[in-house]
């Protein structure tokens, strides 16, 4: 995809992120998870009891992929270090952003429901840097399209 079309797919409501983190004994983890495309960043956000928050902490390595069945069958995958913006116990400073995720995802009057009934629940905030990750994207060709341009030359016999 070009950057344009990127910016646009991370930036449609709906889509999940499926994280995948390594756990302390030492198999894959991978979580269906909301979160939100901004500054180039994919942030998402770990309750203090997922058990993936702990991965994180232990090893910040990560693969995600977001992707979609439909249209252009639209896909991401990106593998690189996540970092930690704020622990557990700073929520105030990001809260609007987790509104931000969670209006993704919900009608603003559930959005802000589930937000006031999980106020006292404490998460932290995380980003994948899309600029430092290897980021590797695909979609299928639209109308009128030649059907093998958007196809990488990788995918081909070399003769």
């Amino acid at each position: 995809m070009t950057e344009a079309e990127l910016r646009e797919f991370l930036d449609e409501p709906g889509h999940l992120l499926r994280l995948g983190t390594i756990g302390a004994d030492g198999l894959p983890r991978v979580v269906p998870i909301w979160f939100v495309h901004d500054d180039n960043k994919i942030w998402f956000t770990p309750r203090a009891r997922s058990a993936w928050l702990e991965d994180l902490r232990a090893n910040p390595a990560v693969c995600c992929t977001i992707d979609e069945s439909g249209g252009l069958v639209r896909k991401l995958i990106a593998r690189g270090n996540a970092v930690l913006e704020h622990d557990l116990g700073d929520d105030d400073h990001w809260r609007d952003r987790y509104r931000t995720i969670a209006l993704r995802y919900t009608p603003e009057s559930f959005a802000d429901a589930y937000l006031a009934d999980t106020h006292d629940e404490p998460r932290a905030l995380w980003s994948l840097d899309l600029d430092i990750a290897e980021v590797a994207t695909w979609r299928m060709p639209g109308k009128g399209e030649d059907r093998l341009a958007v196809w990488s030359k990788r995918y081909y016999h070399r003769e």
